[in-house]
């Protein structure tokens, strides 16, 4: 029986420039020590082979340390560990895959077609690829198959199946499935997929490990793969120090506050969470910046946006005989007229801004 693991896109150095900057600084911080902590975990359950399927840094020319820090915590892996460079991180001049000095047991795929290793003592023989360039219009697959020697063919490669656009590596399934391949070990897309077979061959994308702004939402991981006569079963491994959450909160007819205290688990102080707050309001609208700066205490870091509707009552004055009611119809009028929903909370502001200036008070 042999353990491995399976995991991608890191992105180390990324900018995370959406946060305040304290906070961005320690989040990059977080992010090189993803390695390591992965390190203790591959160690401490007795996985001996770990893939690696690309964009482990955010761009082709990190910071050196950055580098330097992923070529020591690979180093302390009890394991042999392999990695294809993929569009971010592109194999070429320059780059931390020509710079950095990388430890005997991390082997790097710097041809732009498939090349293999082999590993007796394991049984396996690893195949794979790299980028060298930002984009790589043709498939590395393309007239691949394993060769059949008795031993188990694993390949890795950052890259898409059957894409619309043909940029990033662009697999066919009836690639695939001619491989000869037991497992593909798959990079570039963000979003963990569940296991799936082509021919003989299982594939997948485990996501990226650590979210990095509110399009990568949820649990982050990677898979753990055990590989036992011939057969691979996988396993989902939570692993992100960090979760992004977006959550709704209708908060008609009462106290927007109470309502997202209602709504939310207790759990939430080492997230990052945006609430969206829905339903109606009054005049005000929700005051998601009070709410932000009351309940900032419970998350890693917390975004309100007000979504909320104008009530009913409100609009019910536009048939007052008044410039309030005058204005009111005309929004009223745009409202009913609004294409999308943007255009709808646009006239909501629009209403909230109106109202604030006839009564004369701030919003």
């Amino acid at each position: 029986m042999l353990k491995f693991i399976h995991a991608a896109d890191f992105h180390l150095d990324s900018a995370f420039a959406a946060l305040p900057p304290g906070r961005a600084l320690e989040r990059r911080r977080e992010s090189r020590e993803l390695a390591f902590r992965l390190a203790d975990y591959v160690n401490a359950h007795g996985v001996r082979l770990v893939l690696l399927a690309g964009d482990l840094f955010d761009s082709a020319a990190p910071y050196r340390e950055t580098g330097e820090a992923l070529a020591q915590a690979l180093g302390r892996m009890e394991a042999q560990v392999f990695a294809a460079p993929g569009n971010h991180d592109w194999y070429g001049p320059g780059s931390p895959w020509t710079t950095v000095d990388w430890p005997e047991n991390v082997h790097i795929f710097r041809e732009n077609a498939l090349t293999a290793i082999d590993l007796p003592e394991l049984g396996v023989t690893v195949h794979g690829g790299a980028f060298t360039g930002p984009e790589q219009g043709t498939s590395l697959l393309k007239d691949f198959a394993a060769p059949e020697d008795g031993r188990i063919h694993l390949g890795l490669l950052h890259g898409e199946i059957d894409p619309a656009e043909a940029r990033y590596n662009p697999l066919r399934r009836e690639e695939i499935a001619a491989s000869g391949l037991a497992y593909l070990a798959l990079g570039h897309i963000h979003k963990r997929s569940e296991p799936k077979r082509y021919g003989k061959t299982l594939c997948a994308w485990p996501g990226c490990v650590e979210g990095r702004g509110f399009d990568e939402l949820g649990e982050k991981g990677f898979y753990e793969g055990v590989l036992d006569n011939g057969e691979i079963a996988l396993t989902f491994v939570p692993f992100a120090r960090r979760r992004y959450q977006i959550t709704d909160v209708d908060v008609t007819g009462r106290s927007p506050r109470d309502a997202v205290e209602q709504a939310l688990p207790k759990d939430t102080e080492q997230d990052l969470y945006r609430i969206r707050l829905t339903g109606e309001t009054g005049a005000s609208g929700a005051d998601p910046l009070a709410l932000e700066t009351a309940l900032a205490g419970r998350f890693y870091a917390l975004e309100v946006r007000d979504h909320t509707r104008v009530a009913q009552d409100i609009w019910a004055r536009a048939e007052e005989d008044s410039l309030r009611g005058l204005f009111l119809r005309e929004l009223q009028a745009r409202w009913k007229a609004a294409g999308d929903e943007t255009e709808r909370n646009m006239v909501t502001l629009a209403v909230r801004f109106g109202l604030a200036a006839l009564d004369h008070r701030d919003w």
